[in-house]
């Protein structure tokens, strides 16, 4: 909820923040930008679980204070002296998408800008080699794990498959993948074989093109199996960005900043906006979905990989398909 100043009271305290953690449960933060930013952040923060007050100045008490800064530069010399008064009086000072990134556990990719990914530093997964390489590691040996424990799996949907509508158990259509680079995708066939006659086009939920087998693999992540193959061909990791059609991605990116972003990393076969997002195929859903992607990239590690990769294990012995 946005308010103005006038509308709250101040909050005194004697002491400084001690943790992030304290900063992340404020009630209140206070947002300073240039006045042509303000419309935009108040329709984008406007349903947030906390206030939001946008460029009070008159503060006195700057004390335990969550101050977020965006698009800093261009506020005068005398606005950005009084961000750097700020911290040095104890507030907690950070830029507000990355401010909101750690707070809602996704990035609000509609206040991205240009400096977010300009610290290449703060992205492990694109800087560190050994990450990149335990990276490699825990996708190779996931793969081989996961082809032996779904193997019965895997045979019992080939054969329905096979019974239920003609055509190949298996198909391969073209992603695109790291650095912009297609790549053949495998999948278990859960549509009809003339689903695209008619041209390209987003599956929905209730999409008539999907078969019966269809319906249930897709909703057990069962028709993604076979892509454990690109994993160990290097094409795809285990966790990542799902992989997207170029003709699709040439309509998103018209609509998501900077979407393609997505692509500085290796598409997965499972990925954080698949356990945190609901199913859906239109532009909005891919705009939640690209919030977690760029959430991951930004804030990768070993432990949200192997968090992940459970949950989505969780998933296909259960059924709960999101």
């Amino acid at each position: 909820m946005v308010k103005t100043f006038k509308e709250n009271s101040e909050f005194l305290f004697s002491d400084s923040f001690k943790s992030k953690k304290e900063a992340l449960r404020q009630n209140v933060i206070y947002v300073f930008c240039p006045q042509a930013f303000v419309d935009k952040i108040s329709k984008i923060t406007e349903d947030y679980s906390f206030d939001i007050i946008i460029n009070n100045y008159s503060i006195i008490d700057l004390t335990k204070k969550v101050i977020c800064h965006y698009q800093s530069a261009h506020l005068t010399t005398e606005q950005r002296k009084f961000l750097v008064n700020a911290t040095e009086c104890g507030a907690w000072v950070e830029p507000l998408v990355s401010y909101l990134d750690e707070r809602l556990k996704y990035t609000e990719v509609r206040l991205l800008h240009s400096s977010y990914f300009l610290h290449q530093k703060a992205f492990s997964i694109l800087s560190n080699k050994r990450t990149q390489v335990t990276k490699r590691l825990l996708d190779l040996t996931s793969a081989f794990l996961l082809l032996i424990v779904t193997l019965p799996l895997a045979l019992i949907a080939a054969v329905l498959i096979k019974l239920e509508s003609p055509g190949p158990v298996l198909y391969k259509q073209k992603r695109t993948g790291q650095y912009n680079k297609e790549f053949e995708v495998y999948k278990f066939r859960s549509m009809l074989i003339d689903a695209e006659k008619n041209g390209a086009q987003w599956a929905s939920e209730n999409d008539t093109r999907i078969t019966k087998v269809g319906k249930f693999i897709r909703k057990t992540r069962i028709d993604e199996i076979p892509q454990l193959i690109n994993v160990l061909n290097g094409d795809m990791s285990i966790v990542g960005p799902r992989p997207e059609r170029e003709v699709f991605i040439q309509v998103l990116e018209q609509e998501i900043p900077y979407y393609r972003f997505r692509h500085a990393v290796k598409p997965g076969v499972t990925g954080l906006a698949q356990v945190s997002y609901p199913y859906g195929a239109s532009v909005e859903d891919a705009i939640w979905k690209h919030k977690y992607d760029i959430h991951y990239i930004k804030h990768h590690s070993s432990k949200l990989d192997v968090k992940i990769l459970l949950l989505t294990v969780k998933t296909v012995l259960f059924g709960m398909g999101r």
